[in-house]
């Protein structure tokens, strides 16, 4: 599996012209790909990692809060997360100009992994994390805070 996480000071997901996840305050904007060897061993590694790093401000403006440390701090505003499907961080440009997806899992694979991942973040964190709905066309709005971006792959875990 591979992630990109934006901290974002708000974000929102749109599907056939209607918000389908919103947040504003300071949270993440999760990118996940499945890629065919994953696993629930992969969401679960990921689903600590990203519970436990620490790359929002301490009182000292140095990254060393995590998103469990910041949640709700200002009303319900903070500490929120969407995750968002995009297979395309498996994109192959090696040969040619046109990518190919053949390392992304199919949906049968991607799919159940996907939901475990929202599912077992949300209890890692104590709250729901909005998303996006696989397959469909999404149109992501956010406000990069930052910026920040951190990008972890489960076959690159040392």
């Amino acid at each position: 599996m591979r992630i990109v996480i934006q901290r974002t000071k708000g974000a929102n997901v749109v599907i056939n012209g209607s918000i389908t996840a919103e947040f504003q305050g300071l949270g993440y904007v999760i990118l996940l790909g499945v890629e065919v060897t994953d696993t629930l061993e992969d969401v679960d590694w990921l689903v600590k990692k990203v519970a436990g790093l620490r790359v929002f401000d301490d009182a000292n403006g140095v990254m060393n809060r995590s998103i469990l440390d910041i949640a709700g701090e200002h009303e319900d505003t903070d500490g929120n997360i969407i995750v968002v499907s995009q297979f395309t961080l498996f994109a192959s440009y090696k040969k040619g100009n046109r990518p190919s997806w053949l390392r992304a899992a199919t949906h049968d694979i991607s799919v159940p992994l996907y939901e475990a991942f929202v599912q077992r973040l949300s209890a890692a964190i104590g709250r729901p994390v909005g998303h996006g709905e696989f397959g469909a066309d999404m149109k992501v709005s956010l406000c990069n805070d930052g910026p920040v971006t951190i990008i972890m792959d489960t076959k690159n875990k040392e």
